[in-house]
């Protein structure tokens, strides 16, 4: 079943008009893991600001359907709540919110929305350290405004841990690999893997071959000047890891 339809998406830059997606199709079913991958001002983050809502873009054509909904009447608070996530590249900091009542407000805010009730406040704790210690995550990292001070792989583990809790069944990677160690690289590139199930799919968005050492795609799709030019199996990355984009450049003009 198809849980993203991305169907012929135009989106530019709303300050200023200028074209970034110029014609975007793409069918992500449950159960998928869909890397995108392309040179640098390909559309690649666009493309994900677009999926979260983000104001500072207008989409002029096309749809997006999700779970058969049409996202793009929805604000980014609904597409939440309809089981869609975004790990974005740079994650924001929230001075004083306290991570631990960040995650708390948005796990019950998302159970208010499906009917359930608020999770019970030593049921939450319980769940939050048994999926926090998963991640290299310490009581005092709970603790601090959400990623104030914390490092880029702390920010990351953090959203990876949000993402965990919330169980989305679309999860989105803008470029969550973007100033990783190899070892933080692989507790983030675990805590996805850990989230891989048949009625969950991820679209991954990378720059490098690296990140899906970890993370394997089912299919990978090379994105130039605003569409998808190609589409492949996991070796279309290790080929673009060796050729580079300079083929694909070409096509997409």
């Amino acid at each position: 079943m198809a849980l993203l339809e991305i169907k012929n998406l135009h989106a530019r830059i709303a300050e200023d008009g200028t074209e970034i997606l110029r014609g975007v199709d793409l069918t992500v079913n449950a159960g998928e893991v869909h890397a995108i991958m392309g040179p640098n001002g390909s559309g690649k983050s666009t493309l994900s600001y677009v999926l979260a809502g983000k104001e500072d873009y207008e989409v002029t054509e096309g749809e997006v359907l999700f779970n058969g909904e049409n996202i793009l009447e929805m604000g980014p608070d609904e597409r939440a709540v309809a089981g869609m996530f975004l790990a974005f590249q740079y994650p924001i900091e929230i001075p004083g919110v306290a991570t631990m009542t960040f995650l708390k407000a948005a796990l019950n805010a998302q159970r208010k929305a499906r009917g359930l009730g608020e999770l019970p406040t030593p049921d939450f704790m319980k769940l939050v350290r048994e999926k926090a210690n998963k991640m290299n995550i310490t009581p005092d990292m709970l603790k601090r405004p959400l990623n104030v001070g914390f490092s880029g792989g702390e920010k990351k583990r953090s959203e990876i841990l949000q993402m965990e809790l919330l169980e989305p069944t679309l999860c989105v990677l803008d470029e969550t690999d973007s100033g990783l160690d190899i070892d933080a690289l692989k507790v983030v590139s675990d805590g996805v893997n850990r989230l891989r199930s048949p009625e969950r799919a991820m679209v991954v968005i990378t720059h490098y071959q690296r990140l899906l050492d970890h993370i394997v795609p089912d299919i990978v799709h090379v994105l130039s000047a605003g569409r998808i030019v190609k589409t492949g199996g996991p070796e279309l990355a290790l080929e673009l890891e060796k050729n580079g984009y300079a083929d694909y450049i070409g096509e997409a003009a």
